[in-house]
């Protein structure tokens, strides 16, 4: 049972990779096809409504400010959803990156028969829509508490590796996670930004694709630890 438990914590690692380059995807998609957005990284659009409000020359304020507002709503049903259930992996643990995969599998579809660059509103409800799913995405990595992965941001990551690192003196702990999440986050925006050569809805469907593989692989092994776990309790009644 320890082993698998371990094989577990491990697979959960590798899920949360992979949407970490799944987020650099998204972030470039919204940057350079929608009007210098972040539908990840939050951070950004702090920035950039600071940096637009003390009259930046042609820098956004609507749809990073929907951004932001959609990113907390989005955090704020998943945290209230997760925080039903058990911790770890669970079946809210599921339904919450399933909702990610179908708000970002319709979302694909929605940009691929429509131009949202023909009106303002257009491309503000796919930013919104991209913020909001992000967000439940971000609350549900929180939750099931990978330690060093947040998905959606690698700041306090690269801070930690720095830190921690021989060369400051410490034991550099977490080194490869960190330096995973570091060059996924990095090699997500590189494909984000080349699926934009063929059109905006690509990147959003890959993303949709990622998030499809990490919520089958994670609700597959949830179930199998689960049956697993019921019969060990069955098995040590039996020989009590």
């Amino acid at each position: 049972m320890k082993k698998n438990r371990v094989a577990t914590d491990r697979l959960h690692l590798w899920l949360m990779l992979v949407l970490t380059f799944s987020t650099g995807v998204i972030d470039a998609v919204g940057y350079l096809g929608l009007d210098r957005v972040f539908t990840g990284n939050m951070t950004g659009n702090v920035v950039l409504l600071g940096m637009a409000f003390a009259g930046g020359a042609d820098l956004p304020i609507l749809r990073p400010a929907l951004a932001l507002v959609f990113f907390m709503v989005g955090a704020a049903l998943a945290g209230r959803v997760l925080r039903k259930g058990p911790e770890g992996w669970s079946g809210r643990t599921s339904s919450a990156l399933l909702t990610v995969t179908a708000g970002l599998t319709a979302l694909a579809v929605y940009v691929a028969l429509v131009d949202v660059h023909a009106e303002e509103v257009l491309g503000s409800i796919t930013t919104s829509v991209l913020a909001a799913m992000m967000g439940i995405q971000a609350a549900t990595a929180k939750r099931l508490k990978v330690a060093e992965i947040t998905t959606v941001v690698v700041t306090s990551t690269i801070t930690g590796l720095a830190s921690d690192s021989r060369l400051a003196g410490g034991k550099s702990p977490f080194w490869a996670r960190r330096s995973a999440a570091i060059a996924l986050i990095m090699a997500g925006a590189v494909v984000g930004a080349l699926t934009l050569k063929v059109d905006l809805w690509l990147g959003v469907a890959v993303s949709a694709l990622l998030s499809a593989v990490v919520t089958l692989l994670g609700h597959l092994r949830h179930r199998r630890d689960s049956q697993e776990h019921t019969a060990g309790n069955t098995k040590e009644s039996a020989l009590r």
